[in-house]
């Protein structure tokens, strides 16, 4: 009878423990990121009483709890944070320490560091692959990820154009003959606009244009020539001549007086081996111009995109990608030990965390501009709550019953 204190002292410790886990599993209800624990509970070593045969076994009571930490995946939320992220599917972001040791989360609410480096929402690095001299190598060694705050990007000189047009068929070869005109912004090796002007003329032959192209005069300290030539359409209003397999005509600019470097821009007559320029019984007009040049750009903002991806957007539009997560994935994150401030530690028990791309090797991928929710379900805690209080109400009423009998057995003497 006297072991029967012992026995349910053990219940009494294991319910404190799994109504400290159920605590924690509450306090935790909102936090992104969370895995919830669950209490395995197994029973002592019992004894045989009697000739040892195993005829009559008493217990021991119930060991310390083992407390698990289920993986599953939880709930993927939109967020308004630009940086956060989510993972769907297996695998870990990888986090450096202020103390330099590595370290592994599902939170996905990451901000920029004063070093402008991507950190977590406690301030610890995270790490992957960024961009170097244009190349974003996800071969290399991680390391923490550097966003490109404040930066400027270098202009880039447009060395391509194209113009989308009709030209009327009804025009008027004159005298004095029917011109129309368009233009195309272009920039230099410094950023600096120029505007191409592009000016076709009907001739005296049917279904045939005459075109000039070039920089106003005053841009080039060298006379420049604008490039000239004839386009000839079938009878269905088609593009004939130039053809696709010719060479395009080139605008050149030698001699800038912004003193940017020469310019050699080829004009794309043809969407492969479409023509760009019609002529129907239309009012001559453009639909569409383009070129592949921009000005220098201010940085305007930086997000993560799915995959992974750190894009930073600048004040001309242009999208650039500047880094990467970096993932691991674990054989048997169970084993991994938490650590607080939502991250965790490999053990003796852990398996080689195996890092890589997002979405390769088994690893899952990244939404970005969302957040992983916490898988604490609070009904089931709830549950669970009440049942582990019923058996520590149940397991007192046994110590409290076991003092009452051995009172009476002591009181046996008087």
């Amino acid at each position: 009878m006297l072991t029967s204190f012992s026995t349910a002292l053990s219940a009494l410790n294991a319910d404190t423990t799994a109504m400290d886990v159920i605590g924690n599993n509450l306090a935790n209800l909102n936090t992104p990121g969370f895995k919830a624990s669950t209490v395995s509970f197994h029973d002592l070593v019992t004894q045989s009483i009697g000739a040892g045969l195993g005829a009559t076994q008493v217990g021991f009571g119930v060991s310390t709890p083992i407390t698990l930490r289920r993986f599953s995946q939880g709930a993927i939320q939109t967020s308004s944070g630009p940086l956060d992220a989510a993972i769907q599917g297996d695998g870990f972001f990888i986090v450096q320490t202020a103390a330099g040791g590595i370290e592994y989360t599902r939170g996905g609410n990451f901000q920029v560091n004063t070093k402008g480096n991507l950190t977590t929402a406690t301030r610890d690095e995270l790490l992957g692959w960024t961009i170097n001299n244009g190349v974003l190598d996800t071969n290399l060694p991680v390391g923490p990820i550097s966003v490109p705050v404040g930066s400027l990007a270098p202009p880039i000189a447009t060395t391509t154009t194209s113009v989308d047009l009709n030209l009327n068929a009804a025009a008027s070869a004159g005298p004095p003959p029917d011109t129309f005109s368009t233009s195309v912004q272009v920039y230099d090796s410094l950023g600096i606009s120029h505007i191409v002007t592009f000016t076709f003329t009907k001739t005296t032959t049917a279904n045939q244009w005459t075109f000039s192209a070039g920089l106003p005069a005053g841009d080039t300290t060298v006379p420049g020539t604008p490039v000239t030539g004839t386009l000839t359409f079938d009878q269905f209003g088609v593009l004939t001549s130039p053809t696709f397999s010719t060479p395009q005509p080139v605008i050149a600019a030698t001699g800038l007086v912004d003193g940017a470097a020469d310019m050699n821009v080829t004009w794309n007559l043809f969407n492969g081996t479409t023509p760009r320029i019609t002529q129907f019984a239309q009012t001559s007009a453009t639909s569409a111009v383009a070129q592949n040049g921009s000005a220098a750009a201010n940085l305007v903002s930086v997000g993560l995109a799915d995959a992974g991806e750190v894009l930073a957007q600048y004040s001309n539009g242009q999208q650039v990608v500047v880094g990467r997560l970096a993932m691991a994935t674990v054989r048997n994150p169970e084993s991994l030990i938490a650590v607080g401030n939502s991250n965790y530690q490999t053990s003796a028990l852990t398996a080689l965390p195996a890092i890589g791309v997002p979405g390769t090797g088994g690893r899952g991928t990244v939404l970005g501009g969302s957040i992983e929710a916490s898988t604490v379900d609070i009904a089931k805690e709830f549950t669970s709550l009440i049942v582990v209080q019923r058996g520590y109400e149940a397991n007192a009423k046994v110590i409290t019953t076991v003092d009452q009998l051995s009172q009476v057995t002591i009181n046996l003497k008087q």
